[in-house]
């Protein structure tokens, strides 16, 4: 799977801001990670990461608070996404749309898409990685950041 490129547009639009919150995330590899974490310097989770790189891109994010790590469920979590403006996107993913993947167990996982690779707190591994985008993208769910 590759995301479609950006096309810059002139003024900020909700895609150059997409881009934006990638290139943040991606300097953000390396932060440890941290359940609840929200913070690039104490720590971060799957939903922290996100919401780190949108505020680094210039676009405060509503945050969801006390989610647990485990047993969070698609409404809650696509409530969440919707609170903050994103909305479930229809065509192929671009740079800076949240991943959704639903892991083992009714566990969810958030990153964000890059045109070749995905970047994400990974818990196991204890920080915040990129990796390439592979099969295990293959059912996730995307969201992309609208208007506002």
């Amino acid at each position: 799977m590759i995301c479609s490129p950006v096309i810059p547009v002139g003024e900020r639009s909700p895609q150059d801001v997409g881009h934006l919150a990638f290139v943040r995330a991606r300097r953000l590899v390396g932060a440890r990670f941290r359940p609840q974490g929200y913070d690039p310097a104490t720590g971060l989770d799957c939903v922290g990461l996100v919401w780190a790189a949108y505020a680094a891109a210039g676009r405060r994010l509503v945050r969801p608070r006390d989610y647990p790590l485990r047993g969070w469920s698609r409404e809650r979590i696509a409530e969440a996404l919707a609170a903050s403006g994103f909305a479930l996107v229809e065509d192929a993913p671009r740079v800076g749309d949240v991943a959704q993947i639903a892991l083992a167990a009714g566990q969810f996982h958030l990153g964000l898409m890059g045109q070749t690779s995905f970047v994400h707190a990974h818990a196991g591994l204890r920080r915040v990685v990129e990796t390439p985008v592979d099969d295990g993208l293959s059912d996730a769910v995307f969201w992309r950041l609208g208007r506002g």
